[in-house]
């Protein structure tokens, strides 16, 4: 994974989506070894809220801001030249996050 990063990285990519695991996180912006880098780095969003089952955290990441593993939803994101919002849809119960963010 980290040649992949690297990649991303070095190609001025802003944001990366994973669902592998069953919930909900939002990471700071990053470089390609996790540092938090709010210039040119990453942020990574982890959605994995569609399915029958969450689970839970075993620990609290690295430039984690926001996560949650007991709801089910869907990230909406809306993409402009200049940046993009981000707004997780709940399809029950009262976990929310949005924001914006711009491009590098």
């Amino acid at each position: 994974m980290a040649a992949l990063w690297s990649a991303l990285y070095d190609s001025g990519a802003d944001v990366v989506l994973s669902g592998h695991e069953h919930s909900y996180e939002r990471f700071a912006p990053q470089g390609p070894a996790g540092e938090l880098d709010r210039r040119r780095g990453i942020r990574e969003f982890v959605v994995g809220t569609g399915g029958r089952a969450h689970r839970g955290f075993e620990s609290l990441a690295r430039n984690s801001q926001r996560r949650d593993s007991t709801s089910f939803g869907i990230l909406a994101l809306t993409l402009r030249p200049e940046g993009y919002d981000w707004k997780y849809v709940p399809a029950g119960g009262s976990f929310s996050d949005d924001g914006s963010a711009r491009c590098h």
